[in-house]
Protein backbone atom coordinates (compact mmCIF):
# COMPACT_ATOMS: atom_id res chain seq x y z
CA UNK A 1 0.00 0.00 0.00
CA UNK A 2 1.38 3.38 -1.00
CA UNK A 3 0.50 7.06 -0.89
CA UNK A 4 -0.78 8.04 -4.32
CA UNK A 5 -0.22 11.79 -4.56
CA UNK A 6 1.09 14.87 -2.80
CA UNK A 7 3.86 15.42 -0.27
CA UNK A 8 4.24 11.74 0.65
CA UNK A 9 3.62 10.38 -2.85
CA UNK A 10 5.08 6.94 -3.50
CA UNK A 11 5.85 6.27 0.16
CA UNK A 12 4.89 2.77 1.27
CA UNK A 13 2.73 2.25 4.34
CA UNK A 14 2.90 -0.71 6.68
CA UNK A 15 -0.07 -3.05 6.41
CA UNK A 16 -1.49 -5.33 9.09
CA UNK A 17 -0.11 -8.86 9.24
CA UNK A 18 -3.56 -10.40 9.71
CA UNK A 19 -6.56 -10.31 7.41
CA UNK A 20 -8.90 -8.72 9.96
CA UNK A 21 -8.35 -5.29 8.41
CA UNK A 22 -9.50 -4.64 4.86
CA UNK A 23 -7.41 -1.71 3.64
CA UNK A 24 -8.97 0.54 1.01
CA UNK A 25 -7.21 -0.33 -2.24
CA UNK A 26 -4.88 2.16 -3.94
CA UNK A 27 -7.25 2.29 -6.90
CA UNK A 28 -10.31 3.05 -4.77
CA UNK A 29 -8.39 5.70 -2.79
CA UNK A 30 -7.38 7.34 -6.05
CA UNK A 31 -11.02 7.39 -7.19
CA UNK A 32 -12.10 8.80 -3.81
CA UNK A 33 -9.54 11.61 -3.90
CA UNK A 34 -10.31 12.47 -7.52
CA UNK A 35 -13.78 13.43 -6.25
CA UNK A 36 -12.61 15.04 -3.00
CA UNK A 37 -9.58 16.98 -4.31
CA UNK A 38 -11.48 20.30 -4.80
CA UNK A 39 -12.43 20.18 -1.10
CA UNK A 40 -8.92 19.57 0.25
CA UNK A 41 -6.91 22.66 1.01
CA UNK A 42 -4.67 24.02 3.77
CA UNK A 43 -7.70 24.46 6.08
CA UNK A 44 -9.42 21.10 5.48
CA UNK A 45 -10.07 18.93 8.54
CA UNK A 46 -10.41 15.22 7.72
CA UNK A 47 -11.94 12.45 9.87
CA UNK A 48 -10.79 8.89 9.13
CA UNK A 49 -13.36 6.81 11.00
CA UNK A 50 -12.51 3.08 11.30
CA UNK A 51 -9.07 4.12 10.06
CA UNK A 52 -7.34 0.70 9.90
CA UNK A 53 -3.89 1.54 8.54
CA UNK A 54 -4.56 5.28 8.32
CA UNK A 55 -3.98 5.27 4.57
CA UNK A 56 -7.03 7.39 3.70
CA UNK A 57 -6.35 10.04 6.34
CA UNK A 58 -2.65 10.12 5.48
CA UNK A 59 -3.56 10.56 1.80
CA UNK A 60 -5.65 13.61 2.80
CA UNK A 61 -2.66 15.11 4.62
CA UNK A 62 -0.36 14.30 1.72
CA UNK A 63 -2.68 16.18 -0.64
CA UNK A 64 -2.56 19.35 1.47
CA UNK A 65 -5.17 18.83 4.18
CA UNK A 66 -4.56 20.70 7.43
CA UNK A 67 -5.47 18.05 9.99
CA UNK A 68 -6.64 14.45 10.26
CA UNK A 69 -8.36 12.73 13.15
CA UNK A 70 -7.84 8.96 13.02
CA UNK A 71 -10.32 6.79 14.93
CA UNK A 72 -10.16 3.01 15.28
CA UNK A 73 -11.26 0.64 18.03
CA UNK A 74 -8.33 -1.74 17.57
CA UNK A 75 -5.20 -1.17 19.62
CA UNK A 76 -3.16 -2.87 16.87
CA UNK A 77 -4.59 -0.57 14.20
CA UNK A 78 -3.84 2.50 16.31
CA UNK A 79 -0.25 1.31 16.81
CA UNK A 80 0.05 0.71 13.05
CA UNK A 81 -1.30 4.18 12.26
CA UNK A 82 1.21 5.68 14.70
CA UNK A 83 4.04 3.72 13.02
CA UNK A 84 2.95 4.96 9.58
CA UNK A 85 2.71 8.58 10.76
CA UNK A 86 6.15 8.36 12.38
CA UNK A 87 7.73 6.67 9.35
CA UNK A 88 6.51 9.50 7.11
CA UNK A 89 7.54 12.20 9.57
CA UNK A 90 4.07 13.73 9.71
CA UNK A 91 4.03 16.52 12.34
CA UNK A 92 2.03 15.66 15.46
CA UNK A 93 0.19 18.99 15.30
CA UNK A 94 -1.52 17.76 12.10
CA UNK A 95 -2.95 14.58 13.60
CA UNK A 96 -5.03 13.18 16.39
CA UNK A 97 -5.36 9.43 17.06
CA UNK A 98 -8.18 8.00 19.15
CA UNK A 99 -8.76 4.38 20.12
CA UNK A 100 -12.57 4.23 20.17
CA UNK A 101 -15.26 2.45 18.23
CA UNK A 102 -17.04 4.62 15.67
CA UNK A 103 -20.37 4.67 17.52
CA UNK A 104 -18.71 5.88 20.73
CA UNK A 105 -16.73 8.55 18.88
CA UNK A 106 -19.68 10.06 16.97
CA UNK A 107 -21.86 10.03 20.09
CA UNK A 108 -19.43 12.24 22.04
CA UNK A 109 -19.34 16.01 22.25
CA UNK A 110 -16.65 17.55 20.04
CA UNK A 111 -15.24 21.07 20.05
CA UNK A 112 -14.63 20.98 16.31
CA UNK A 113 -16.24 19.80 13.09
CA UNK A 114 -14.74 18.07 10.07
CA UNK A 115 -14.86 19.14 6.43
CA UNK A 116 -14.60 15.56 5.20
CA UNK A 117 -15.48 12.41 7.12
CA UNK A 118 -14.61 8.99 5.74
CA UNK A 119 -16.45 6.05 7.33
CA UNK A 120 -15.12 2.60 6.39
CA UNK A 121 -16.22 -0.05 8.91
CA UNK A 122 -16.13 -3.80 8.30
CA UNK A 123 -18.63 -4.47 5.53
CA UNK A 124 -20.81 -6.62 7.79
CA UNK A 125 -21.14 -3.83 10.38
CA UNK A 126 -24.38 -2.00 11.13
CA UNK A 127 -23.89 1.45 9.61
CA UNK A 128 -27.15 2.92 10.94
CA UNK A 129 -26.05 4.45 14.27
CA UNK A 130 -23.04 6.28 12.83
CA UNK A 131 -24.99 7.49 9.77
CA UNK A 132 -27.81 8.62 12.08
CA UNK A 133 -25.39 10.70 14.18
CA UNK A 134 -24.04 12.43 11.07
CA UNK A 135 -27.51 13.04 9.63
CA UNK A 136 -29.25 14.31 12.74
CA UNK A 137 -26.43 16.22 14.40
CA UNK A 138 -24.59 19.38 13.48
CA UNK A 139 -21.68 18.54 15.77
CA UNK A 140 -19.66 16.40 13.34
CA UNK A 141 -19.66 17.88 9.82
CA UNK A 142 -18.82 21.47 8.95
CA UNK A 143 -21.55 23.47 7.21
CA UNK A 144 -20.41 22.44 3.72
CA UNK A 145 -18.88 19.16 4.88
CA UNK A 146 -19.13 15.81 3.16
CA UNK A 147 -19.47 12.30 4.57
CA UNK A 148 -18.22 9.37 2.50
CA UNK A 149 -19.24 5.85 3.49
CA UNK A 150 -17.43 2.88 1.97
CA UNK A 151 -19.59 -0.24 1.88
CA UNK A 152 -20.01 -3.52 0.02
CA UNK A 153 -21.78 -3.04 -3.31
CA UNK A 154 -24.54 -5.43 -2.22
CA UNK A 155 -25.18 -3.52 1.02
CA UNK A 156 -28.03 -1.04 0.89
CA UNK A 157 -27.63 2.20 2.78
CA UNK A 158 -30.16 5.06 2.65
CA UNK A 159 -30.21 7.90 0.13
CA UNK A 160 -31.05 10.35 2.92
CA UNK A 161 -30.32 10.44 6.64
CA UNK A 162 -31.72 13.43 8.51
CA UNK A 163 -30.52 16.48 6.62
CA UNK A 164 -27.83 14.55 4.68
CA UNK A 165 -28.53 13.56 1.08
CA UNK A 166 -26.51 11.14 -1.01
CA UNK A 167 -25.33 12.99 -4.11
CA UNK A 168 -22.99 10.47 -5.66
CA UNK A 169 -22.35 6.73 -5.72
CA UNK A 170 -19.15 5.22 -7.12
CA UNK A 171 -18.75 1.46 -7.49
CA UNK A 172 -15.46 -0.31 -7.98
CA UNK A 173 -15.48 -4.10 -7.76
CA UNK A 174 -17.15 -5.14 -4.50
CA UNK A 175 -16.70 -1.68 -2.97
CA UNK A 176 -19.04 1.29 -3.21
CA UNK A 177 -18.46 4.85 -2.07
CA UNK A 178 -21.57 6.82 -1.07
CA UNK A 179 -21.08 10.60 -0.85
CA UNK A 180 -23.39 12.63 1.41
CA UNK A 181 -23.79 16.35 2.07
CA UNK A 182 -26.41 18.56 3.67
CA UNK A 183 -29.39 18.92 1.37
Amino acid sequence: MRIISGTYRGRVLKSPADLKTRPTSDRLRETLFNVLSPRIDETARFLDLCAGTGAVGIEALSRGGAFTTFVDKSRRSCALIEENLDALGIPENQTELMQLDAENFVGREHNQTWDIAYFDPPYDADYSLVLHEFGYSNKLLAESGVLVAEHHSKKTIPDAIGDLRRWRILKQGDATLSFYERG
